[in-house]
């Protein structure tokens, strides 16, 4: 299943490795000593058309990206766990 993440991008939900808010994880130096690693390594995609309220970590095919979305990280946890819900039991 994927999971929209903003600005018509979508990203396939067993991708994500964890949905991350700035506010209060931008606080480590550690995190944002990754995000500044991760820019320099052109790895972050940025889907926000206002000011970025979370980051979206995956791990498609080897590759780590970083989404930067508007979407909070509470709103992005509701979407994964909506497609979770409709995803039938094979």
């Amino acid at each position: 299943m994927y999971v929209s993440i903003g600005s018509s991008m979508a990203v396939r939900a067993s991708s994500v490795i964890g949905v991350f808010d700035l506010d209060n994880s931008s606080c480590s130096k550690h995190t944002r000593a990754f995000l500044r690693e991760a820019e320099k390594n052109g790895q972050v995609v940025t889907v926000a058309d206002d000011l970025p309220k979370s980051f979206i970590l995956t791990d498609e095919y080897g590759m780590e990206r970083v989404y930067l979305t508007q979407f909070s990280s509470q709103t992005m946890e509701k979407r994964m766990n909506k497609e979770e819900a409709s995803c039938p039991i094979l």
